[in-house]
């Protein structure tokens, strides 16, 4: 199957030509008709599938196809959860629009300077790609005028409800008009997602390219359990010398440990760089450039900050923490093996984590294969079991919290019984405090917070002492006190 096949325009396939993709993958085939037809759709494919393209290219053709003499306004619409990921969108636009001269693209995203991006929006734009936050501040102080919109968006939408957009979302489809198409792509399609779409999308075509068993059958993961941090940092050392190795990300759980991991492995020689949310949009672009041009071979990442990467020189993915959620695993490692290329994944995990590993192979529906490196294996292996996260422990059979098996709680019943199956001990044996001879409480120490301690007698004013019948004692008089 060609794209010439799939109905587009020839500038459009002669763009693709020209970006060297050939053939459409499995989503872009799939959706690129459906899309063409007119029909809102709903769309789950795995990240590095080539689904930019399949919501693009069809949306780009819809504006050669229409009439010339349009009213000014954004045309195309795309929401995005990050920036990376709406720079991604945009330089893809711009391949695949390049014989579309007149094309403006614009991106709208939070961290940039409002001046530059008023500058923008005060010009023609055509496609507008944006972050829902950023965009939804324009929208309402009437900067951005979405009346004319024919095709809208929602990249990993989500990612976006997971981020806390929705409301933004839903305030943003609000100005577009009703007649627009709607194209929704996410990893899943039900739950919140369905939500969304039955408020905001007409008789949606649905379309789930392939399930979690299938993902990344090009990408050979690996397990390497460690010991302690100290493992784990030489596990990764290892990793990063290999001669295959073209350039790496390392994934991390906090912004901090990013920073100094980045550093660390600087220190050591490696060309690396951090990328996380705290880093201000000039530092991220810089940072990004620097690994598409191949002077950072190790980006030490987190999970939001690494969404919408596409380095194609990333040969290897390294799970140093690992994820929150067991679908920031197939993001993290969808990084590499980008466009049908081979990748290479690597999660790093204590045995006291094996619990997380279980729940991502049930979400992704494979076994990741564990293996060890000559000289640096763990001192202890995985105890049988051990998958299953601690926690309160169960009752036996009729039993309260706590039972044991052969523990008797009827102590006149087996007067002496040790504990489950011991040997009781012999009458009359005392524990050693019971040889300790009774302290009064001035000689007992004072333990931190105690108030209820016997006290030493006051000399003078001491408390009122009340009698039986209720009346106040005399009070003694204090030779010291002045008279009234």
């Amino acid at each position: 199957m060609s794209f010439e096949s799939l109905g587009l325009a020839p500038a459009l396939v002669s763009a693709c030509a020209e970006a060297g993709f050939t053939e459409p993958t499995t989503v872009q085939a799939q959706a690129i008709p459906l899309a063409l037809a007119g029909h809102d759709l709903m769309v789950s494919s795995q990240t590095g599938s080539g689904k930019t393209a399949a919501f693009m290219l069809p949306a780009l053709h819809r504006q050669l196809a229409g009439s010339p003499l349009r009213a000014a306004g954004v045309r195309i619409l795309v929401l995005t959860p990050t920036r990376e990921l709406a720079q991604q969108v945009s330089d893809a636009t711009r391949v695949f629009g390049k014989a579309l001269g007149w094309l403006k693209t614009t991106t709208v995203v939070g961290g940039m300077p409002y001046g530059a991006q008023l500058k923008a929006l005060s010009r023609r734009v055509d496609v507008l790609v944006a972050t829902p936050g950023r965009l939804l501040d324009h929208v309402q102080s009437g900067r951005v005028n979405l009346a004319e919109v024919e095709t809208l968006v929602l990249d990993e939408a989500d990612r976006m409800l997971d981020m806390g957009f929705i409301d933004d979302i839903e305030a943003i489809v609000a100005k577009t008009p009703a007649s627009r198409q709607t194209l929704l792509f996410s990893a899943t399609l039900d739950g919140t997602i369905a939500k969304l779409a039955s408020r905001m999308m007409r008789d949606p075509q649905r379309i789930e390219v392939a399930g979690q068993k299938e993902k990344h059958a090009n990408i050979t993961q690996t397990l390497l359990y460690a010991d302690d941090m100290s493992h784990k940092t030489r596990l990764l050392d290892h990793l990063l010398r290999d001669t295959s190795l073209q350039q790496a990300i390392v994934f991390t759980s906090t912004k901090r440990a990013a920073d100094d991991l980045a550093n660390d492995l600087a220190d050591q020689g490696f060309s690396a760089a951090a990328l996380h949310g705290d880093m201000n949009q000039r530092q991220r672009t810089r940072t990004l450039g620097m690994m598409q041009r191949g002077q950072v071979q190790v980006l030490v990442a987190t999970d939001v900050a690494a969404r919408g990467i596409d380095v194609q020189g990333i040969s290897h993915v390294i799970n140093f923490d690992l994820p929150m959620q067991a679908e920031d695993y197939v993001h993290r490692i969808g990084r590499t093996g980008r466009a049908g290329r081979d990748g290479v994944a690597f999660t790093l995990a204590t045995h006291a984590e094996r619990h997380k590993v279980r729940t991502i192979e049930r979400y992704t529906e494979q076994s990741v294969p564990v293996s060890t490196i000559a000289g640096l294996e763990p001192q202890r292996a995985p105890r049988p079991g051990s998958d299953r996260p601690s926690g309160p422990r169960r009752s036996g059979p009729g039993g309260k919290p706590g039972w044991k098996p052969g523990f008797s709680r009827d102590r006149g019943a087996s007067a002496g019984a040790g504990f489950r199956n011991e040997p009781p001990r012999p009458q009359g044996e005392r524990s050693f405090s019971a040889d300790r001879p009774a302290r009064t409480w001035a000689d007992r120490p004072v333990t931190a917070g105690q108030t209820d301690r016997p006290r030493s007698p006051r000399p003078e004013g001491e408390r009122r002492e009340f009698r039986t019948d209720g009346a106040a004692a005399p009070r003694r008089f204090d030779s010291r006190r002045k008279a009234a």
